[in-house]
Protein backbone atom coordinates (compact mmCIF):
# COMPACT_ATOMS: atom_id res chain seq x y z
CA UNK A 1 0.00 0.00 0.00
CA UNK A 2 2.98 2.59 0.48
CA UNK A 3 3.75 2.54 -3.22
CA UNK A 4 -0.11 2.82 -4.23
CA UNK A 5 -1.10 6.30 -5.61
CA UNK A 6 -2.96 8.66 -3.26
CA UNK A 7 -6.08 8.85 -5.87
CA UNK A 8 -5.98 4.89 -5.95
CA UNK A 9 -6.46 4.45 -2.32
CA UNK A 10 -9.17 7.40 -2.29
CA UNK A 11 -11.18 5.26 -5.23
CA UNK A 12 -12.98 3.08 -2.63
CA UNK A 13 -13.88 6.21 -0.22
CA UNK A 14 -16.28 7.74 -2.24
CA UNK A 15 -18.41 10.63 -0.44
CA UNK A 16 -16.04 10.05 2.39
CA UNK A 17 -12.58 11.62 0.63
CA UNK A 18 -13.26 14.79 2.69
CA UNK A 19 -12.90 12.08 5.76
CA UNK A 20 -9.91 11.20 4.63
CA UNK A 21 -8.20 14.56 4.15
CA UNK A 22 -9.12 15.27 7.77
CA UNK A 23 -8.11 12.34 9.43
CA UNK A 24 -4.71 12.66 7.64
CA UNK A 25 -4.27 16.38 8.78
CA UNK A 26 -4.79 15.01 12.30
CA UNK A 27 -2.52 12.11 11.47
CA UNK A 28 0.51 14.19 10.64
CA UNK A 29 -0.22 16.44 14.00
CA UNK A 30 -0.35 13.90 16.54
CA UNK A 31 -0.09 10.44 15.52
CA UNK A 32 -1.70 8.69 18.52
CA UNK A 33 -4.58 10.90 18.24
CA UNK A 34 -5.63 8.43 15.18
CA UNK A 35 -7.23 5.08 15.52
CA UNK A 36 -4.01 2.86 14.43
CA UNK A 37 -5.94 0.91 11.72
CA UNK A 38 -5.04 4.42 9.90
CA UNK A 39 -1.14 3.98 10.13
CA UNK A 40 -0.65 1.64 7.39
CA UNK A 41 -2.93 3.19 5.38
CA UNK A 42 -0.81 6.26 5.51
CA UNK A 43 2.62 5.16 5.33
CA UNK A 44 4.19 7.24 2.07
CA UNK A 45 0.66 8.28 1.46
CA UNK A 46 0.95 11.97 0.05
CA UNK A 47 -2.09 13.86 -0.86
CA UNK A 48 -3.19 14.57 -4.55
CA UNK A 49 -2.26 18.25 -5.89
CA UNK A 50 -6.46 18.78 -5.48
CA UNK A 51 -6.87 17.79 -1.77
CA UNK A 52 -7.79 20.68 0.59
CA UNK A 53 -5.67 18.96 3.05
CA UNK A 54 -2.51 19.13 0.38
CA UNK A 55 -3.56 22.47 -0.50
CA UNK A 56 -3.64 23.76 3.24
CA UNK A 57 -0.05 22.61 3.75
CA UNK A 58 1.06 23.88 0.76
CA UNK A 59 -0.35 27.37 1.98
CA UNK A 60 1.37 27.20 4.96
CA UNK A 61 5.04 26.30 3.67
CA UNK A 62 4.51 29.53 1.19
CA UNK A 63 3.71 31.75 3.93
CA UNK A 64 6.51 30.50 5.78
CA UNK A 65 8.81 31.66 2.93
CA UNK A 66 11.13 34.91 2.83
CA UNK A 67 9.18 37.30 0.90
CA UNK A 68 11.26 38.57 -2.12
CA UNK A 69 13.18 41.39 -1.89
CA UNK A 70 11.28 44.64 -3.35
CA UNK A 71 12.99 46.07 -6.41
CA UNK A 72 14.95 49.39 -4.84
CA UNK A 73 12.67 52.59 -5.67
CA UNK A 74 13.68 54.09 -8.25
CA UNK A 75 12.89 58.00 -8.69
CA UNK A 76 10.05 59.05 -10.71
CA UNK A 77 10.60 60.14 -14.23
CA UNK A 78 9.81 63.95 -13.93
CA UNK A 79 6.78 64.70 -15.97
CA UNK A 80 6.51 66.77 -19.13
CA UNK A 81 5.36 70.63 -18.71
CA UNK A 82 1.87 71.16 -18.66
CA UNK A 83 -0.27 73.77 -18.05
CA UNK A 84 -1.11 74.34 -14.39
CA UNK A 85 -3.48 71.81 -13.04
CA UNK A 86 -7.11 73.59 -11.74
CA UNK A 87 -7.73 73.72 -8.45
CA UNK A 88 -9.17 70.61 -6.60
CA UNK A 89 -13.19 70.92 -5.19
CA UNK A 90 -13.80 71.75 -2.10
CA UNK A 91 -13.51 68.74 0.36
CA UNK A 92 -16.85 67.32 1.17
CA UNK A 93 -17.33 67.80 4.95
CA UNK A 94 -19.10 64.64 5.65
CA UNK A 95 -16.93 61.92 6.66
CA UNK A 96 -16.84 58.78 4.54
CA UNK A 97 -16.74 55.41 6.23
CA UNK A 98 -14.46 53.00 4.83
CA UNK A 99 -16.38 49.95 3.93
CA UNK A 100 -16.43 46.78 5.26
CA UNK A 101 -14.12 44.35 4.45
CA UNK A 102 -15.53 40.70 3.17
CA UNK A 103 -15.26 37.83 5.55
CA UNK A 104 -13.26 35.33 3.35
CA UNK A 105 -13.41 31.55 4.71
CA UNK A 106 -10.85 29.01 3.32
CA UNK A 107 -13.24 25.83 2.69
CA UNK A 108 -11.34 22.54 4.26
CA UNK A 109 -12.34 19.17 4.67
CA UNK A 110 -15.74 18.05 4.16
CA UNK A 111 -16.92 21.78 2.54
CA UNK A 112 -13.96 21.66 0.61
CA UNK A 113 -14.03 17.88 -0.86
CA UNK A 114 -17.96 18.29 -1.86
CA UNK A 115 -16.56 21.83 -3.86
CA UNK A 116 -13.78 19.07 -5.64
CA UNK A 117 -16.51 16.41 -6.29
CA UNK A 118 -19.22 18.89 -7.57
CA UNK A 119 -16.59 20.25 -9.72
CA UNK A 120 -15.92 16.96 -11.08
CA UNK A 121 -19.32 15.57 -11.36
CA UNK A 122 -19.87 18.35 -14.09
CA UNK A 123 -18.01 16.36 -16.50
CA UNK A 124 -20.75 13.56 -15.78
CA UNK A 125 -23.36 12.60 -17.74
CA UNK A 126 -26.57 12.08 -15.62
CA UNK A 127 -30.68 11.30 -15.70
CA UNK A 128 -32.94 12.07 -13.47
CA UNK A 129 -36.01 10.40 -12.91
CA UNK A 130 -38.89 11.04 -10.15
CA UNK A 131 -41.98 9.31 -9.39
CA UNK A 132 -44.52 9.86 -6.83
CA UNK A 133 -45.56 6.73 -5.13
CA UNK A 134 -48.48 6.14 -3.03
CA UNK A 135 -47.07 5.52 0.67
CA UNK A 136 -50.26 4.14 2.90
CA UNK A 137 -49.27 0.72 2.15
CA UNK A 138 -45.91 1.03 3.67
CA UNK A 139 -47.44 3.56 6.62
CA UNK A 140 -49.26 0.57 8.03
CA UNK A 141 -46.98 -2.13 7.25
CA UNK A 142 -44.44 -0.22 9.63
CA UNK A 143 -47.21 0.29 12.29
CA UNK A 144 -48.24 -3.24 12.17
CA UNK A 145 -44.31 -4.10 12.37
CA UNK A 146 -43.89 -2.06 15.13
CA UNK A 147 -46.82 -3.02 16.98
CA UNK A 148 -45.64 -6.54 16.34
CA UNK A 149 -41.82 -5.64 17.81
CA UNK A 150 -43.19 -3.83 20.96
CA UNK A 151 -44.83 -7.14 22.49
CA UNK A 152 -42.17 -9.13 21.12
CA UNK A 153 -38.17 -7.98 21.28
CA UNK A 154 -38.59 -4.60 21.27
CA UNK A 155 -36.69 -2.08 18.68
CA UNK A 156 -38.23 -0.30 16.12
CA UNK A 157 -38.32 0.27 12.26
CA UNK A 158 -38.26 3.16 10.73
CA UNK A 159 -39.36 4.21 7.33
CA UNK A 160 -35.15 4.47 6.39
CA UNK A 161 -34.97 1.02 6.94
CA UNK A 162 -37.73 0.01 4.58
CA UNK A 163 -36.82 1.67 1.78
CA UNK A 164 -33.20 1.55 2.02
CA UNK A 165 -33.88 -2.41 1.68
CA UNK A 166 -36.17 -1.42 -0.82
CA UNK A 167 -33.02 0.36 -2.80
CA UNK A 168 -30.70 -2.67 -2.18
CA UNK A 169 -33.91 -5.26 -3.55
CA UNK A 170 -33.99 -3.18 -6.50
CA UNK A 171 -30.07 -2.80 -7.17
CA UNK A 172 -29.59 -6.85 -7.29
CA UNK A 173 -32.75 -6.98 -9.53
CA UNK A 174 -31.39 -4.46 -12.12
CA UNK A 175 -27.41 -4.64 -11.28
CA UNK A 176 -27.24 -1.34 -14.18
CA UNK A 177 -28.13 0.62 -10.83
CA UNK A 178 -25.54 -0.14 -8.71
CA UNK A 179 -22.89 0.03 -11.44
CA UNK A 180 -20.15 2.88 -11.11
CA UNK A 181 -18.38 5.28 -13.89
CA UNK A 182 -14.32 4.81 -13.66
CA UNK A 183 -11.70 5.18 -15.90
CA UNK A 184 -8.95 2.53 -17.45
CA UNK A 185 -6.33 4.11 -19.74
CA UNK A 186 -7.94 7.59 -19.36
CA UNK A 187 -10.87 6.08 -21.04
CA UNK A 188 -14.31 6.22 -19.51
CA UNK A 189 -15.45 2.63 -18.53
CA UNK A 190 -18.32 1.22 -16.49
CA UNK A 191 -17.69 -0.84 -12.90
CA UNK A 192 -20.10 -3.73 -12.47
CA UNK A 193 -20.36 -3.89 -8.45
CA UNK A 194 -20.83 -7.61 -7.19
CA UNK A 195 -22.44 -6.73 -3.98
CA UNK A 196 -24.60 -4.00 -3.22
CA UNK A 197 -22.92 -1.91 -0.17
CA UNK A 198 -25.31 0.69 0.51
CA UNK A 199 -23.91 3.81 2.26
CA UNK A 200 -26.14 5.35 5.04
CA UNK A 201 -25.41 9.05 5.42
CA UNK A 202 -25.25 9.83 9.33
CA UNK A 203 -25.60 13.37 10.70
CA UNK A 204 -23.41 13.50 13.62
CA UNK A 205 -22.24 16.58 16.04
CA UNK A 206 -18.38 17.08 16.72
CA UNK A 207 -17.10 17.77 20.20
CA UNK A 208 -16.95 21.82 18.98
CA UNK A 209 -20.70 21.78 18.05
CA UNK A 210 -20.39 21.86 14.37
CA UNK A 211 -21.48 18.55 12.64
CA UNK A 212 -20.23 15.94 10.07
CA UNK A 213 -21.43 13.74 7.58
CA UNK A 214 -20.20 10.36 7.49
CA UNK A 215 -21.22 7.37 5.09
CA UNK A 216 -20.40 4.22 6.28
CA UNK A 217 -21.61 0.98 4.10
CA UNK A 218 -23.84 -2.02 4.70
CA UNK A 219 -21.39 -4.75 2.96
CA UNK A 220 -23.08 -7.09 0.49
CA UNK A 221 -26.46 -5.94 1.46
CA UNK A 222 -28.29 -7.89 -1.08
CA UNK A 223 -27.48 -11.05 0.59
CA UNK A 224 -29.34 -10.25 3.65
CA UNK A 225 -33.12 -10.86 4.51
CA UNK A 226 -34.46 -7.73 6.08
CA UNK A 227 -34.30 -9.12 9.77
CA UNK A 228 -30.32 -9.22 9.22
CA UNK A 229 -30.57 -5.90 7.32
CA UNK A 230 -32.32 -4.08 10.14
CA UNK A 231 -29.54 -5.30 12.53
CA UNK A 232 -26.70 -4.34 10.58
CA UNK A 233 -27.94 -1.13 9.78
CA UNK A 234 -28.66 0.14 13.07
CA UNK A 235 -25.22 -1.54 13.92
CA UNK A 236 -23.62 0.99 11.95
CA UNK A 237 -25.43 3.67 13.27
CA UNK A 238 -24.82 2.67 16.97
CA UNK A 239 -20.47 2.35 15.70
CA UNK A 240 -20.79 5.66 14.02
CA UNK A 241 -21.96 7.54 16.70
CA UNK A 242 -19.64 6.17 19.39
CA UNK A 243 -16.77 6.96 17.19
CA UNK A 244 -16.12 3.24 16.55
CA UNK A 245 -16.04 3.12 12.40
CA UNK A 246 -12.87 1.94 10.74
CA UNK A 247 -11.43 2.23 7.51
CA UNK A 248 -13.19 -0.85 6.15
CA UNK A 249 -16.38 0.82 6.89
CA UNK A 250 -15.96 3.74 4.70
CA UNK A 251 -14.63 1.76 1.88
CA UNK A 252 -16.06 0.53 -1.58
CA UNK A 253 -19.75 2.27 -1.46
CA UNK A 254 -21.41 1.22 -4.40
CA UNK A 255 -24.69 3.07 -3.94
CA UNK A 256 -26.03 5.63 -1.33
CA UNK A 257 -29.17 6.92 0.66
CA UNK A 258 -29.96 10.10 1.51
CA UNK A 259 -32.77 11.38 3.60
CA UNK A 260 -33.03 15.10 3.03
CA UNK A 261 -36.61 15.57 4.27
CA UNK A 262 -34.98 16.97 7.81
CA UNK A 263 -34.38 19.99 6.04
CA UNK A 264 -37.70 20.28 4.62
CA UNK A 265 -37.00 18.87 1.18
CA UNK A 266 -39.57 17.27 -1.65
CA UNK A 267 -37.36 16.93 -3.84
CA UNK A 268 -33.51 16.77 -3.86
CA UNK A 269 -31.12 16.19 -7.35
CA UNK A 270 -27.65 16.38 -6.42
CA UNK A 271 -24.90 16.36 -8.97
CA UNK A 272 -21.65 14.67 -6.87
CA UNK A 273 -19.60 12.06 -8.16
CA UNK A 274 -18.87 9.04 -5.68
Amino acid sequence: MATEPADRRLTGFGPNEWLVDEIYDQFLKDRSSVDPAWWEFFEGYTPADHSPVAAAHAEAQAAAAPAPAAESAKPAAAPPSQAPAPAPAPASTMPVEPLAAAEVTILRGAAARVVTNMEASLAVPTATSVRALPAKLLIDNRIVINNHLARARGGKVSFTHLIGYAVVRAAAQIPAMNASLTSVDGKPAISLNPDVNLGLAIDLAKPDGTRQLLVPNIKRAQSMDFAIFWASYDDLVRKARAGKLTVEDYANTTISLTNPGTIGTNHSVPRLMD
